[in-house]
């Protein structure tokens, strides 16, 4: 991982599926009657932003927000080994009492990997999962803490955690083989880039045109990349501020797009 190192993945290719793309409220947002959330582009219609990562038999999610439920039934995601999980915002974690059917269609628990603060605030906010209750029907989730910089191992993939902040919130971003994952950020610290470099594919958020305190702009998020020189970036995160995708799309250079709900490639 990291400085153009070569990965030590299996050898096959990594199979990444795009489960949303929108910011906390989603697009359209409720109430909204702009362009962008009236649009019949089925693009444009983006929900909370999540990932799914296959590497062989290995199905791996990144973050479970709102829609979590209707992004792996839209999908068919039969069976997760593991919920990687940014940071604890809302839109990152709200789903996790889906896990359920997965406990009962294949009578496991579902490992998290976070934080420890974002494992201490899952226990306190969800904490009737957590509480040691008796119901038979509980979320059966084992949480496991995890450090930026330090890799872990889900299976026989390599995951590398990297330190990203999300104004003064630290959060991570994830890499795996060529292909990073950065999501809810307006910075990235020095070290972190330094294990960005030789990758293939980058997913980077861009919040909007404009500025905003605690995620990367579009001006900022294209700077990003530029600096870290991927082979292909796709943009996520995106909220109905940034514009039409149609539209937006004629400002991007080469190598750069706009992910869309249910993008998928694959990463070497």
């Amino acid at each position: 991982f990291g400085s153009g190192k070569k990965r030590s993945l299996p050898d096959q290719l990594v199979k990444i599926t795009v489960l949303g793309t929108g910011t906390s409220v989603g697009v359209p947002m409720i109430g909204c009657h702009c362009e962008v959330c009236t649009s019949h582009d089925p693009r444009d219609r983006r929900l909370r932003t999540s990932l799914h990562v296959e590497v062989g038999s290995t199905s791996i999610i990144i973050d479970i927000g709102h829609d979590f439920r209707q992004q792996v039934l839209a999908h068919q995601i039969r069976d997760i080994d593991a919920i990687l999980i940014t940071h604890h915002h809302a839109d990152h974690t709200s789903g996790i009492d889906e896990i359920r059917g997965y406990n009962f269609t294949h009578r496991k628990s579902v490992p998290f990997y976070a934080e420890e603060y974002v494992c201490t605030d899952l226990q306190e906010r969800f904490g009737y999962i957590f509480g040691g209750g008796e119901y038979p029907s509980l979320p059966q989730i084992s949480l496991n803490k995890i450090s930026a910089g330090k890799k872990f191992n889900v299976r026989e993939v390599d995951i590398e955690p990297l330190r990203v902040m999300h104004g003064s919130l630290p959060v991570l971003g994830f890499r795996l083989g060529s292909f990073a994952y950065i999501t809810d950020a307006n910075s990235i610290p020095f070290e972190s880039i330094q294990r960005l470099t030789g990758l293939d594919y980058l997913i980077i958020n861009a919040l909007r045109q404009k500025s905003h305190h605690a995620h990367f702009s579009l001006e900022e998020s294209l700077q990003m990349i530029s600096n870290l020189k991927p082979r292909q970036t796709y943009l996520t995160h995106i909220s109905h501020q940034m514009g039409k995708h149609a539209d937006v799309s004629k400002l991007l250079p080469e190598g750069v797009e706009l992910a869309f709900d249910g993008l998928v490639f694959f990463s070497p």
